[in-house]
């Protein structure tokens, strides 16, 4: 019993010389050594998001064949044979073109990494339309290619939002609804008050030609959906 517990006083005190050891080497690494994150932890490490196609809805925001697209329409499709499947529509944010795309349902679909920015419109420079966020007051400027017809909406002043992939403007999201102003209307039917059917055209203070029922008169100020450009009501 005796000769056990010195070897058991000599193998701890080898421990704790190792030990000693150890911490002195230790302290031998230069001061600025440091051990890396994994990528797991390091917030500058690439991440790939995916949903399913059975998560898509109108609106979602996918990568097909390296580009961002939106989708416009889906439809869930259940034969009476075969696998289960989505057919959708989607709008390509590069080219503006709608083209059909069809998901075995369950399959993983990439999602395209859009960030959103509030910007306010401020005003037209030449041929660039000019946005301009309100809380460091920095400026994005867009070509008329670049904004698409929904330059016969804007208005100074007006919040948008700015659709952005891999750092470079692809859309602009204007709100559903506008009010503009009829700055020019059918002679003819100028100030005309009935409330009856039929319509006419009118020249709003962005430029946009709209229909409008008989009796919006020049001057009036009239919703318009952004959407459809289709006239809502007066405002």
């Amino acid at each position: 019993m005796m000769a056990g517990s010195a070897t058991l006083k000599l193998n701890l005190s080898h421990f704790s010389s190792s030990t000693s050891s150890l911490r002195k080497s230790s302290s031998s690494f230069p001061s600025n050594f440091r051990i890396p994150n994994p990528p797991s932890s390091n917030p500058n490490f690439f991440k790939v998001y995916s949903l399913s196609s059975n998560d898509i809805k109108v609106g979602s925001n996918v990568e097909v064949d390296g580009s961002p697209c939106r989708v416009i329409e889906f439809l869930h499709v259940k034969p009476g044979k075969g696998a289960a499947f989505i057919r959708t529509k989607l709008k390509n944010y590069l080219t503006g073109n709608t083209v059909d795309k069809t998901f075995r349902a369950g399959s993983s679909i990439d999602e395209a990494d859009i960030v959103k920015e509030t910007k306010q419109f401020t005003y037209k420079d030449g041929v660039q339309y000019v946005f301009m966020d309100l809380s460091t007051y920095e400026e994005t400027r867009l070509n008329e290619s670049d904004v698409g017809d929904k330059i016969k909406w804007l208005k100074e002043g007006m919040d948008c939002n700015l659709l952005l992939w891999n750092g470079k403007v692809i859309d602009v999201d204007l709100p559903i609804t506008v009010k503009l102003k009829v700055v020019q209307a059918d002679a003819g039917l100028k100030g005309d008050t009935a409330q009856g059917g039929g319509s006419k055209t009118v020249t709003l203070d962005t430029g946009a030609v709209v229909n409008v029922p008989l009796f919006v008169s020049e001057g009036e100020e009239i919703l318009v959906d952004t959407r459809s450009g289709q006239y809502m009501s007066r405002a």
